[in-house]
């Protein structure tokens, strides 16, 4: 089979520097998904290879072109993304995907969709009062659910932001912790804190938790109350019991969301104890009202070595 090249001229060195990547890993990432030898010599991209290899290189490269024209990032992820739109033809919904930004971090950096998967997720909280979402560490379930709730919260569409999860790992430990309770909890409620600071500065926290507009709390704190005018977020919902899961979620109130996130891969509760999330997914699952996402290997958005992590695991987890 004969071989053919094509060159791809770029708009400048700031386009070829964002299609590149660092360490020109996103070409790196492009030869490997189509085969095509592809190398940047100044603001000229040459793909080479057969026929099949240099069109879909090229596809890909189009499909790019609205971060890579403007000098805009690009991950691994958002390559596989258009990899998957030109498998599916779903072009015109990761234009979409592409322009639709969901939030700005206080640095001024976009947030957005990453994956179609994503995009469903944020399309179900923004429209429902309750919202399950489970999938594999990395595919944005907490921190995406933080970004909407923070958001809402600015804009004066709720009183309260309030994010809980179990504590499970904490039953044996915490004891030999220093500090209160909420100082020993902390650590486990770490990535929610995280996420928040990405749009709300630190300095701001500290009063916006002393007058309750946002509550960081473990699942224990809920019992009793009814969360009115709030947006909920239940992280690591895996860890709950049946019993913790139904009463969490008989605490939503009038003019409230919640967002149940997990991953049922990674409980840590007894192995003869059910997972609270994986019960309300089979009670629930025809009630009216409530969205349920499946977030999967192809929405993890970090380092890519974690998305082939999580794929090994799974392969392994199948073969028993």
């Amino acid at each position: 089979m004969s071989e053919v090249s094509k060159v791809i001229e770029l708009s400048n060195s700031e386009s070829a520097i964002a299609l590149a990547g660092e360490r020109e890993e996103n070409l790196k990432i492009l030869s490997r998904h189509t085969g095509a030898s592809i190398v940047l010599r100044g603001q000229e991209l040459h793909i080479s290879g057969t026929d099949k290899q240099v069109e879909r290189a090229s596809a890909l490269v189009r499909s790019l072109k609205p971060f890579w024209q403007e000098g805009k990032s690009i991950t691994g992820v958002d390559i596989l993304t258009a990899a998957q739109a030109l498998d599916t033809d779903r072009q015109d919904e990761l234009q979409d995907l592409q322009q639709d930004i969901l939030a700005r971090t206080r640095r001024g950096e976009t947030i957005r969709a990453k994956t179609f998967g994503q995009r469903q997720y944020i399309k179900a909280v923004l429209s429902h009062d309750l919202t399950f979402c489970t999938g594999p560490a990395g595919t944005g379930k907490t921190f995406l659910a933080v970004v909407i709730a923070a958001q809402a919260l600015l804009a004066n569409q709720y009183e309260r932001l309030i994010l809980t999860r179990p504590a499970v790992e904490a039953g044996e430990k915490l004891g030999f912790l220093p500090g209160d309770l909420q100082q020993k909890v902390n650590p486990y409620l770490r990535p929610l804190y995280d996420a928040l600071h990405e749009l709300i500065d630190a300095e701001k926290m500290p009063s916006l938790m002393e007058r309750g507009v946002i509550e960081v709390a473990p699942l224990a704190y809920m019992r009793g109350r009814t969360l009115s005018n709030a947006f909920v977020i239940v992280d690591e919902a895996q860890n709950t019991t049946p019993a913790q899961m139904k009463m969490v979620l008989t605490r939503l109130g009038f003019r409230s969301r919640m967002v149940v996130t997990g991953d049922l891969t990674q409980t840590d509760l007894q192995p003869n104890q059910p997972s609270g999330l994986a019960v309300a997914k089979k009670i629930l699952r025809s009630t009216e009202g409530i969205a349920f996402c499946e977030l999967t290997t192809k929405d993890v958005v970090r380092n890519a070595l974690v998305q082939r992590i999580v794929a090994a695991y799974e392969q392994h987890e199948k073969s028993f």
